[in-house]
């Protein structure tokens, strides 16, 4: 009996209406472990080269892990692949709540969907039996709406549902998967593909646990986090102020893209950080899953003329940054409405935020008019200007919302050359509210990153340069960095550090563990736990070692992914606003990234993975991790 797993993997042809299980080896497991990897090997295999997106023949993959499930923080994600509509590359995207650990539960360790249904359908996963029903009823409506419908017809009260929303019925190419009515895995358009399938949703139920090699280390594990939780100098403001805690910090550091990224501080910060969120209209602390950090926001908004329902969770610092300092809106009530609107209709929050920036700023520029917005005065800091504009992207209404809907990469191409030199985009993905001005590595990783610029895929620089913690150091030496670099630099040694986080961090997107809890640095568990916790829970021997492999094994999927669909170096390009001078005040008043640096350390970073100098892996590399099946996928 596998100890961590179920062993069965559900297969759904919806084209058919067919429904199998498949029990893979061991050997599978162990060398996949789940995540990210574990549905690259079914996407890559079995999506044919050059196809559409939105085609019956790309294959969506959901996955947890062999860690999913156990009794302690962190563990409840479940990672979606799949050609993404939005990039045209690969699609990976994480989410949390309770979801992942219910899926295990119910007895399976992921869903490998194909094909495309007639009709609307939805999928139900109760304790181990799979069915499909119809769902031509619940086309149109709001996520919450969904949730409770299905609770209902399934006779299941806490059963966790996992569905896109009408803007992925209106075509909206960034739309999310949402569970809970306010967990997405939202960036990709992961929603899209699975509304292009016709499978509106998933609802799981299970009786079943996890069973686990070694319950006492398990247990010694889990009980070490609340009496560390206090004496980490960054996890007790996660936890009361949630990721909203960072606001100022950012701010401080000239990290809080303001403006559509023209800046990197705003007026604004304080009204709409997490200590005011929570002096004023949060209503709970939310969890995952078996968590004790409890770092999601429940807000509530009845007076005034914005609202928010607890429903809908609340927003989270990239909300906040997106709806707020990109726009210029200092309206923290606004924003929690603008999170709302978003969970309801399943859209990404960074992509749709950042979106609207981008038109606030070609309409400030001249570059738009009325006739493209339809009379709308898109200017920032006009909060009822970002909620109308957001409210015609998620139905994909008029010319302003149709253009929006696209993402700002395409808007952009409607509206002119001079749109162009708006953006923000890597690969088409709007860039998160980190910015690479300031954090010189993550310019790196959003060049390099397969799915587009993304901030959970590598560690942040303040944490390997000078004055950095104890703590975050010892940790970084177990992954042998040693040595902090200057602020602001990209030397060698920060691309090491940039390569060998990326690797770790793609190891946690396999083993699907949350990256606020497990980490390289600041967070509540560092390497040495994870390999602990990987042999608790599945009695495998491991070593950091091995699992490093893992991670390396996952990102070397991604990019044959890509370079199949024909992305290399050139796809690995950052927008042109990243190298022209902030504007403002504040310490990145004036800074801007160096072409010349960057490239250098593109020539570092892939000869520190082994690949290419075109970015491409090699069929040695493909070998040295035990995927050789993948050269057969790279170009010739």
């Amino acid at each position: 009996m596998p100890y961590g797993y179920n062993g069965k993997i559900l297969h759904v042809n919806l084209t058919e209406g067919s429904l199998n299980v498949e029990e893979p080896p061991e050997t599978f497991y162990r060398k996949y472990m789940g995540g990210s990897a574990m549905g690259l090997y079914y996407v890559l295999r079995e999506t044919p080269r050059g196809v559409d997106a939105l085609s019956p023949e790309n294959v969506l993959a959901l996955m947890v892990s062999v860690l999913t499930g156990a009794p302690i923080s962190g563990q409840s994600r479940l990672n979606a692949n799949a050609k993404s509509p939005l990039t045209g590359a690969i699609g990976d995207s994480q989410s949390g709540g309770f979801f992942p650990a219910e899926l295990k539960f119910a007895g399976f360790d992921g869903i490998v969907i194909r094909g495309r249904s007639p009709k609307p359908v939805y999928l139900s996963i109760l304790n181990g039996e799979a069915a499909l029903h119809d769902a031509s009823h619940l086309t149109g409506k709001l996520t919450g709406e969904v949730e409770a419908l299905l609770r209902e017809e399934m006779g299941e009260a806490k059963a966790e549902v996992l569905q896109y929303g009408p803007a992925a019925e209106n075509g909206v190419l960034f739309s999310s998967l949402v569970s809970m009515a306010n967990r997405n895995n939202g960036r990709t358009g992961m929603g899209l593909v699975m509304a292009s399938k016709n499978l509106k949703a998933i609802v799981v139920k299970g009786k079943g646990g996890v069973s686990v090699a070694d319950p006492k280390a398990l247990t010694a594990l889990s009980r070490l986090g609340p009496k560390i939780l206090p004496d980490n100098p960054d996890m007790p403001g996660l936890a009361q102020y949630g990721t909203a805690s960072v606001v100022m910090f950012q701010n401080a550091i000239g990290s809080l893209p303001t403006f559509n990224y023209n800046q990197g501080q705003f007026a604004g910060a304080e009204p709409i950080s997490g200590e005011v969120m929570y002096d004023t209209i949060l209503k709970d602390r939310d969890t995952c899953h078996a968590c004790i950090v409890r770092c999601k926001r429940v807000v509530q908004v009845t007076e005034g003329r914005y609202k928010a329902d607890p429903l809908y969770g609340g927003p989270e610092y990239e909300t906040l940054s997106t709806f707020g300092s990109y726009c210029g809106v200092s309206d923290l009530a606004a924003i929690a409405e603008a999170n709302q609107i978003c969970n309801q209709y399943g859209v990404d929050t960074i992509s749709a935020g950042a979106t609207i920036a981008f038109a606030m700023e070609c309409y400030e520029k001249g570059i738009i008019g009325s006739q493209h917005t339809g009379g709308l005065e898109l200017r920032f800091g006009d909060a009822d200007a970002m909620l109308e504009a957001l409210r015609l992207m998620v139905n994909n209404q008029g010319p302003l919302g149709q253009a929006l809907a696209q993402g700002s990469a395409r808007a952009a191409r409607l509206w002119g050359k001079a749109a162009e030199d708006c953006l923000i985009t890597v690969k088409n993905q709007e860039a998160p509210a980190h910015m690479p001005q300031a954090k010189r590595s993550l310019a790196l990783i959003y060049a390099v990153n397969p799915f587009g610029a993304d901030h959970q895929s590598s560690e942040h620089d303040p944490y390997y340069e000078e004055g950095v913690a104890d703590l975050n150091l010892h940790r970084l030496y177990e992954l042998d960095l040693k040595d902090p670099t200057p602020a602001y630099s990209l030397s060698a040694e920060k691309v090491r550090f940039a390569t060998y986080t990326q690797i770790f961090y793609s190891l946690l997107d396999t083993l699907e563990l949350c990256q606020f809890v497990w980490g390289p640095a600041w967070t509540l568990y560092g390497p040495s736990e994870t390999v602990e916790m990987v042999r608790a829970v599945t009695g495998w021997r491991v070593s950091l070692y091995e699992l490093m492999k893992v991670g390396q094994r996952r990102l070397n999927l991604l990019r044959v992914f890509n370079a199949r669909e024909g992305f290399t170096r050139k796809d690995d390009r950052l927008p042109k606003k990243f190298f022209q001078p902030l504007q403002g005040e504040g310490p990145t008043a004036g800074v801007a990234l160096d072409p010349a640096e960057i490239e250098a350390a593109l020539d570092l970073y892939y000869q520190l993975n082994g690949w290419t100098s075109d970015g491409v892996p090699t069929r040695a590399s493909l070998a040295d991790l035990g995927i050789e099946w993948a050269a057969e996928h790279l170009p010739a």
